[in-house]
């Protein structure tokens, strides 16, 4: 535990340090102006750039009035610093004036002792404001530890996903951008046979911790999922089957998530879908026509069976492709949801080809706030 005295007065330094070597405190460092504080401190001339790396100070006794610079001007320099903004500061002074003390204490001082000296009184505040410091620290590192693991989960879920597909037949990409560390996102496809493939992006209520738990469970049901029952309407129902299991005592939020799930038949030259709450997806077609898959049941989790399903087809001649997305990217835009999807016929039409740079550009790039309030995701399948 190291303590730094400042004091202009080495009388008074000598008191504190023999006053805090008797209650156990051995390990002190002395300046005798708030320059030599700083220069203690790592930062030297206090307007160099922020010096990384942890100061071995615990905390500081800082006389308030000093020649050159104030004890309340250089309590403000140190607040400038990142790195040295958590080291609490105990004003030592023998001004009275309540409105110097408002102000040091504004300035990022955590206490004040007056002079001449109680032993009893700075004893009891340095033990505080350690005490309050430690609590600080253990949080800190909490925080710590907690943004690790969610950097980590972050990772885990982002190798389940989908790597892109690129084949004589079809080319399948995806563009994803989470809102925080972890997302309610999740897009997978998988070869059902040579000529097939299915292909789902799904949407979980909310964002963060528990909607990426729920995405995880299903991402971990969804291949044999896909594979075993095939057909849209038949994986939607197992899909609402299983996260049905995930039946929580007390449960206060309803949690659900819409879908899009198609099988793209390149041989037939066929798509047959099922859309469960999810924003529409859009075909483009090579006469220029557009093809919208609006919804055709209800969001998955919400009952126990979905009775109404509209399982739908169509056929595709040439060369085309196909643009699913989740909400995050008509949030981008203003106005009605009829606006809304004009703007991104616009925006997702012209040439069939992957254009990554050109999405990523478009809808990916946030120009505006540096929070998202929701996540981002584009799923691209050209067929050839």
């Amino acid at each position: 535990m190291k303590i730094l005295i400042v004091d202009d007065n080495p009388t008074n330094v000598i008191i504190i340090r023999e006053i805090l070597k008797k209650e156990g405190f051995r390990d002190t460092l002395a300046a005798s102006s708030a320059l030599d504080m700083l220069e203690h401190l790592g930062i030297g001339d206090h307007t160099d750039a922020l010096r990384p790396g942890r100061v071995g100070i615990d905390l500081i006794l800082l006389d308030m009035m000093m020649p050159e610079m104030d004890g309340i001007e250089a309590c403000r320099i140190v607040q400038q610093y990142e790195h040295l903004k958590d080291i609490p500061i105990i004003m030592v002074t023998a001004v009275g004036d309540s409105k110097k003390l408002a102000e040091a204490l504004d300035a990022g001082a955590m206490d004040y002792v007056t002079k001449p000296i109680n032993k009893v009184e700075l004893m009891a505040r340095i033990r505080l404001a350690l005490r309050l410091k430690h609590e600080k620290d253990w949080h800190k590192e909490r925080e710590q530890r907690v943004q690790d693991e969610l950097r980590l989960a972050a990772m885990v879920q982002n190798a389940v996903l989908s790597s892109p597909i690129v084949n004589d037949q079809v080319e399948i990409h995806a563009l994803y951008q989470p809102s925080a560390e972890l997302a309610g996102d999740l897009y997978a496809w998988y070869p059902i046979s040579e000529d097939r493939y299915g292909v789902i992006l799904l949407d979980m209520m909310g964002h963060g911790i528990s909607s990426s738990l729920f995405c995880m469970f299903i991402a971990s049901v969804l291949k044999d999922t896909v594979t075993t029952y095939v057909e849209p309407e038949k994986v939607i129902q197992e899909l609402n089957r299983r996260f049905n299991q995930l039946h929580i005592e007390e449960q206060l939020i309803q949690y659900y998530f819409t879908a899009i799930y198609l099988v793209v038949d390149t041989r037939l030259k066929r798509v047959d879908y099922v859309n469960a709450g999810h924003p529409p997806a859009l075909f483009f077609q090579e006469d220029g026509s557009v093809v919208t898959l609006d919804q055709g049941c209800c969001p998955v989790g919400l009952f126990d069976r979905i009775e109404e399903m509209e399982p739908r087809s169509f056929h595709y001649e040439g060369q085309g492709h196909l643009v699913m997305y989740t909400d995050g990217l008509l949030e981008l835009v203003d106005g009605g949801h009829d606006e809304k999807l004009s703007f991104l016929q616009e925006r997702l039409g012209g040439s069939h080809d992957w254009r990554e740079e050109e999405m990523r550009a478009q809808f990916f790039v946030d120009h505006l706030s540096e929070e998202r309030e929701d996540d981002k995701c584009l799923v691209w399948v050209c067929l050839k």
